[in-house]
């Protein structure tokens, strides 16, 4: 099956959907599996959602070195069937060591999958929408929470919490399927000796080119995930719903306008680089109109926008930065590792700050980080000119 090279972004846009879904569906069946299991506790439970990305935090480099090996068809695919069983057997609601051994695996499926979609797209979409498709790639976790949003209620109500664990499985069976049949063939050059793991990881995090778009998106997952999280309860209940369905929405839109239309004037390095610093006066404003419905929307809406830009520049400085897909392919892990260190620590850490020094303190602390990310980046390309100098 052939199809246009924009056409295939998309699916490889909708497996990333699938990929999202993962966390996803457990967010939305808390509840549920709170009475199914009950009795396990909440640390139990909340592992039952946390471990996947705990896979991604501890496996993340050395899937992108496998992908290198074995070839970004061969494990998309793979990863999408995994994917597809193991949903089929939590629809089952199977015993809680059972549930979560079927979330390790999914997890391993979820890497495979965010490691493989920005490679692949930057391979295949043409050099003039190049910017496009890695903005669009990067939307895949705000696009599919919205739409779970809308739909998942409707199909929990028809068919339970298997129905919904069932739907999620089809959705991962139909698109790998698609991706099997219109996805051209692995070139033999991108199936390499994995050598030693160690010594590679070293390596790529010693790369100011490898290590560049990770070491600027952990900044990005820490603040915004925690954002999302954060945010929406501590603003006036007025307003809550506002806040917490306007964010990602926002962060979406504009990744996918504004964000887009930079990326074709200026480097996606730099424009990462501005995304974090226009996101300070947001958590400016943050701290002054704590309490204030409209102004909490409106700071929370800046920063969603801002962040939306360096979500979209970090991606698109994969291919940048890194021409061959192997070292795509490397660079596409350590995000996937950095971006779950980010994601995993940095709603505990703000929260945390929150809770012990207010609004003030998390907003301080909040530009730092984004000052943090800033530093990096400049300190990644400074690397990069002497080296090739």
């Amino acid at each position: 099956m052939r199809l246009p090279p924009m056409a295939l972004v998309l699916l490889l846009w909708a497996a990333g959907l699938g990929a999202a879904a993962q966390f996803g569906k457990i967010s939305v069946l808390f509840q549920d599996l709170r009475g199914i299991y009950a009795g396990q506790g909440e640390v139990a439970l909340g592992l039952v959602v946390s471990v996947v990305g705990m896979v991604g935090l501890v496996f993340g480099t050395t899937a992108g070195l496998l992908v290198a090996r074995i070839g970004p068809k061969r494990a998309i695919v793979g990863a999408m069937a995994l994917g597809a069983a193991v949903s089929a057997v939590q629809a089952l609601l199977p015993a809680y060591p059972v549930m979560i051994l079927s979330r390790v695996l999914e997890g391993a499926s979820h890497l495979a999958i965010v490691v493989v979609g920005p490679v692949l797209i930057a391979q295949l979409a043409p050099e003039e929408r190049r910017p496009l498709a890695m903005t669009l790639w990067s939307s895949f976790f705000g696009v599919t929470y919205a739409v779970l949003a809308l739909i998942a209620p409707g199909i929990v109500g028809w068919g339970g919490a298997p129905g919904l664990f069932l739907a999620h499985s089809g959705w991962m069976v139909a698109i790998g399927a698609l991706l099997w049949a219109a996805l051209p063939a692995d070139p033999p050059a991108i199936r390499g000796r994995m050598g030693n793991v160690l010594a590679q990881h070293v390596q790529i995090y010693a790369s100011p080119w490898l290590a560049a778009p990770a070491m600027g998106f952990c900044f990005y997952t820490f603040l915004y995930v925690a954002c999302l999280t954060l945010l929406p309860p501590q603003t006036p209940e007025s307003h809550r719903a506002l806040m917490a369905t306007g964010m990602p929405l926002v962060s979406i839109a504009v990744s996918l306008t504004l964000g887009v239309r930079l990326l074709s004037r200026m480097p996606a390095v730099r424009l990462a680089s501005w995304g974090y610093l226009a996101a300070l006066p947001g958590f400016v404003a943050l701290w002054l109109f704590w309490g204030h419905g409209s102004g909490m929307v409106l700071a929370g809406f800046w920063l969603s926008a801002a962040l939306g830009i360096v979500q979209g520049a970090s991606f698109a400085s994969i291919p940048e930065l890194n021409r061959l897909p192997e070292d795509r392919a490397r660079a596409a892990g350590a995000i996937a590792q950095l971006g779950n260190l980010g994601t995993t620590t940095g709603t505990p850490v703000l929260a945390a700050i929150l809770a012990a020094g207010g609004p003030l303190a998390l907003s301080a602390v909040a530009v730092l980080a984004a000052l943090a990310g800033v530093a990096v980046i400049g300190w990644q390309a400074r690397r990069r000119q002497a080296r090739s100098t």
